[in-house]
């Protein structure tokens, strides 16, 4: 399958310059000319990048930035930014906001798919397996160890389990727990969730007892 990369970028001509050079070298490619419209398209299809320029119309791609990286089911899809900004401060500001890499313009379309390569090249690399306080999930091999005795989890349990130990500690409320395991758009109730829940916590056995519902909040993993 081709990875696919999202381009949001309003002057055409770059657009369509990006689009030729990532094409050509077998990246499936969608081009938008607001950030806006890539925000709706990428809730619905996940890409493998994002590459983003800063001055857009409506909404910014700094904001956008933002925004992407304050989802759960978005915070992990790699951008790169694309500017005709040099400052070094601006650079740093939009790294340590979820930015991966930065293009000045004009770019050499050489650097261009070396950066984007680079990065997927990175994304490939990282390690599918998570393990915290006895509990080893590796998600290439679909599966899971409690003490190094495997367990069957369903696909829903799967991906709960996976948020909670990527982000040990961390307290998710109902909704942010649905949109990043259902998706936005899921039809999907409290009660259903409280369910799979407790069946997760029954399954894990006494490690189960380290998913914690936190009263009217939601729910964490304690490590």
């Amino acid at each position: 399958m081709k990875e696919k990369v999202i381009v949001i970028e309003d002057d055409h001509k770059i657009a369509e310059l990006i689009e030729f050079t990532l094409s050509s070298a077998g990246y499936e490619v969608q081009s938008f000319d607001n950030a806006n419209d890539a925000l709706i398209y990428i809730k619905q299809d996940l890409p493998d990048l994002i590459i983003l320029d800063l001055m857009l119309p409506g909404l910014q791609g700094e904001d956008f930035i933002e925004l992407v990286s304050s989802k759960e089911k978005l915070k992990d899809i790699p951008i790169l930014i694309i500017t005709a900004k040099t400052q070094d401060d601006l650079f740093a500001q939009l790294l340590n906001k979820g930015a991966d890499d930065f293009l000045v313009k004009p770019f050499s379309t050489k650097v261009l798919l070396a950066k984007v390569n680079a990065i997927l090249r990175r994304l490939k690399n990282r390690t599918s397996v998570i393990s915290v306080c006895g509990i080893e999930l590796n998600e290439d091999e679909y599966s899971i160890l409690v003490n190094s005795e495997p367990i069957e989890l369903t696909k829903t349990e799967f991906s709960i389990l996976k948020l909670f130990l990527e982000n040990p500690n961390k307290v998710f409320s109902r909704d942010r727990i649905l949109e990043s395991v259902w998706g936005y758009n899921a039809n999907v109730s409290d009660r259903t969730i409280d369910v799979h829940l407790s069946n997760l916590r029954k399954k894990l056995k006494e490690k189960g007892s380290r998913i914690i519902s936190i009263p009217r909040v939601g729910y964490k993993f304690k490590s």
